[in-house]
């Protein structure tokens, strides 16, 4: 699992970016939306305001979704609030860990937008919260 929020808000900026995409579109995009998403910092884009997201619906170097924009604002503004109760987004989520996928779902989807069955199937699956998610030989697995 990614080891600070900034990290893991990341991985799930880039789920919601791919949705309906290739990974290749989204890895070739993957330094573009680490500069236009503030490094990824959580604090920051849940500050962005109209002007940030009227900026971000221009840079060429993003996927320009306004759903997926607007979503990812808002589901960092969620964040925030679950530091505040939780301490971490990862605290957060490893106090769910033994959930089903469908309950992930719900989970996701009460708090979060943009998140369907595949974005939080692949966000789990890429931080190692899935079971099977990993082959053995990978490190995350040994964990």
């Amino acid at each position: 699992m990614s080891k600070d929020d900034n990290e893991l808000f990341g991985r799930l900026i880039m789920e919601i970016n791919q949705a309906g995409l290739s990974w290749n579109t989204i890895l070739q995009k993957y330094d573009g939306l680490k500069e236009a998403y503030s490094n990824f910092n959580i604090e920051q884009i849940a500050s962005y305001n109209e002007e940030n997201i009227s900026n971000l619906m221009t840079n060429k170097n993003i996927i320009r979704h306004e759903l997926k924009i607007r979503s990812i604002v808002y589901n960092a503004q969620q964040i925030l609030g679950i530091q505040k109760e939780f301490g971490t987004f990862k605290n957060w989520i490893l106090l769910q860990n033994q959930i089903s996928i469908e309950n992930w779902v719900k989970l996701f989807k009460k708090n979060f937008k943009f998140v369907g069955k595949e974005i939080v199937k692949e966000f789990l699956s890429s931080n190692g919260i899935l079971k099977g998610a990993h082959d053995k030989e990978c490190p995350e697995y040994l964990k």
